[in-house]
């Protein structure tokens, strides 16, 4: 008697050449439903609905086809138990061998642009999972396949066991499966938990191995890359043109330079360059090159080594200036075919184009011991209607832009944080010290001279007029910070006294 397999899929990837050697070399009955099966019939393999072979309609729009005890009775069926066999044979029910299944496209349907509730409830597939999870629980007697990636495998098992699986094999998918339908049902409790305006009692987060990594942060560490949702999105999508395999590290300090960049429209070029996740230059300029070079130059020795992202596509100048210095990461939206062979002079520079640079995930998990801390990701938008000038003298519309330059450079820097740039140029970057007294000292001495007539941010306010002082010393024209000080009034005082213009945003951007 032939062996049957109930094949039914969303995702068609694969689907009639695994149908095909199924049916040809394996000796298999197929029974499908709803859009696989017309693919199959389309293709010309032989295949039964399940509305024929279970004897009932589908009902209710297509929302009830395989929810019948003649599936779901093949699918539990200890074939080592005689009640088990007893009662199929009794109903009329014949046992399956394997079961491929993928679900409806949730997660992507709800990441479409004004979807709605009823399209996003539709997308909730009711009888994928629950045929899914009962293979899975049984499967010490028939196959489940959830991932079309695992379909040559799984020929291949049958070719090399007489046309059976391996206990193992079947173990693995059954695993594989559960962490589908884990993550499929994550994906819906967050959409539904996202819709309310309290935060939710209860938060998941999996993902599937994209690959594993050949360390962590150092070499002793192991390291793993995953992707959430059901297929690549973000860093995991993004096309590398050429280079070594990522790192842990480099990845880390990508993820930081995609966030920094976004803060800048394409409206101007806009480079910055990272290292430890810190950025050591960032500058707008009038050209990308032109940005590139002053963002280069605000730190070259630390540029030396870094990761480079760029808010417009690299062309034939940038391309050629990005191989003048080591580099271990570049990433742009874009390439020019021209560009590309130059930079190819320098095939060991992991060159990245990601055209969704400004999209990332509005949740942020840190883990924690016994558990894990989630917030929204720090994604305001900066209004300078709604800034503060505290201090007599008045800023000029362009010494407002400037100051705005600077406060969205310190936010993306560890705090305690201090910046000072100048012609929308990072000059100098006080990073993560235990006092901001030392971090102004760091970013103000790097600066050297460039500092006078130049500009000062903060992420955070200064409980003490020391900063102020310190940076006037240096040449400071004006200073951006968030206000809330107790002593606030003595760092006004302060640079009242010392012909300083200073802002509050009333916001604070602290990075840990």
């Amino acid at each position: 008697m032939k062996r049957l397999a109930l094949l039914s899929v969303s995702d068609k990837t694969g689907i009639v050449e695994l149908a095909r050697q199924l049916v040809s070399e394996f000796n298999f009955e197929l029974i499908s439903s709803g859009g696989t099966a017309k693919t199959l019939q389309t293709a010309g393999i032989p295949v039964k609905k399940v509305s024929e072979y279970t004897g009932s309609p589908e009902i209710l729009g297509g929302r009830v086809k395989t929810l019948h005890p003649r599936i779901h009775g093949g699918i539990l069926a200890r074939k080592d138990n005689a009640q088990d066999l007893a009662d199929l044979e009794g109903n009329n029910i014949r046992p399956l061998d394997l079961v491929v299944v993928n679900l409806y496209p949730f997660e992507e349907t709800i990441a479409k642009e004004g979807v709605t509730l009823e399209d996003a409830v539709e997308n909730i597939d009711i009888g994928g999972p629950a045929m899914l999870r009962a293979t899975a629980k049984n499967f010490a007697h028939l196959t489940v396949i959830s991932n079309p990636k695992y379909y040559d495998l799984y020929l291949q098992e049958l070719g090399e066991n007489n046309g059976e699986t391996s206990f193992n094999f079947r173990r693995k998918m059954a695993g594989e499966t559960f962490a589908l339908t884990n993550s499929y049902d994550q994906a819906i409790a967050n959409y539904f938990m996202s819709l309310e305006a309290d935060q939710p009692s209860r938060f998941s987060i999996s993902g599937q191995e994209l690959q594993s990594l050949r360390y962590g942060e150092n070499p002793h560490q192991s390291a793993n890359w995953y992707y959430t949702g059901t297929k690549k999105s973000g860093w995991a999508s993004a096309e590398k043109l050429q280079g070594k395999e990522l790192s842990y590290n480099n990845l880390v300090d990508l993820e930081s330079a995609r966030r920094i960049i976004s803060e800048f429209s394409t409206d101007k070029p806009a480079v910055a360059i990272l290292k430890h996740t810190n950025p050591c230059g960032v500058a707008v300029g009038n050209t990308l090159i032109n940005a590139y070079e002053k963002a280069f130059n605000a730190d070259s020795i630390s540029a030396f080594g870094g990761i480079v992202v760029l808010n417009r596509p690299i062309d034939e100048d940038t391309a050629n200036a990005l191989t003048k210095t080591f580099l271990e990461c570049v990433v742009a939206p874009g390439c020019e075919d021209s560009a590309r062979e130059i930079l190819t002079k320098k095939s060991k520079v992991r060159v990245l184009i990601f055209p969704e640079l400004t999209q990332g995930e509005k949740q942020s998990v840190k883990i924690i011991a016994g558990g894990f801390l989630t917030q929204a990701c720090d994604d305001l938008v900066e209004n300078t209607d709604q800034w503060q000038v505290v201090t007599e003298k008045q800023p000029t519309q362009q010494q407002l832009e400037e100051l705005l330059f600077a406060w969205k450079v310190c936010k993306h820097v560890k705090s305690n944080a201090i910046v000072i740039t100048k012609d929308q140029t990072t000059l100098g970057v006080g990073a993560g010290q235990m006092n901001r007294v030392g971090s102004s000292k760091i970013a103000l001495d790097q600066a050297g001279e460039g500092a006078k007539g130049g500009f000062l941010a903060s992420d955070g306010f200064f409980p003490f007029d020391d900063t102020v002082r310190n940076a006037s010393e240096s040449g400071i024209i004006a200073i951006v910070q968030p206000g809330g000080s107790i002593k606030d009034k003595d760092s006004i005082k302060a640079a009242n006294e010392l012909g300083l213009i200073m802002v509050l945003t009333g916001t604070r951007h602290f990075l840990h």
